[in-house]
């Protein structure tokens, strides 16, 4: 009977702790949604202004398309912020988001940007 109960207790603790890592990650989709959305927007809009040219235009029109790309799904505003250096891998293994962002990664892997 003992056994049962220790076993029991267990699976209680282990789905208490999936529960935590769920409430993580969805915190940290929260804050890609939140905090980095605007600032990949202001660079993609920066970058768009200052690589105005005449074969590149650059008007609002393909802005809106290009923030609409980057930041339709969680993944692609975290590649956006990679690949812009808004954030890095020191970052993410300082907030303790690398793992979240790993699972993001598997998760809307068909999402991403190639």
């Amino acid at each position: 009977m003992e056994f049962f109960i220790i076993v029991a207790m267990l699976i209680i603790a282990w789905f208490a702790f999936q529960l935590y890592r769920a409430k993580q990650f969805t915190r940290f989709k929260v804050m890609i949604n939140t905090d980095l959305k605007a600032k990949v927007i202001a660079s993609i809009e920066e970058e768009l202004i200052e690589t105005r040219s005449e074969i590149y235009p650059n008007n609002e029109c393909h802005q809106q398309a290009t923030i609409d790309y980057w930041c339709r799904y969680p993944v692609r505003i975290i590649q956006a912020a990679l690949i812009r250096e808004i954030i890095s891998d020191a970052w993410l293994k300082e907030t303790g988001n690398y793992r979240n962002c790993q699972h993001l990664f598997h998760v809307q892997r068909d999402k991403m940007h190639n």
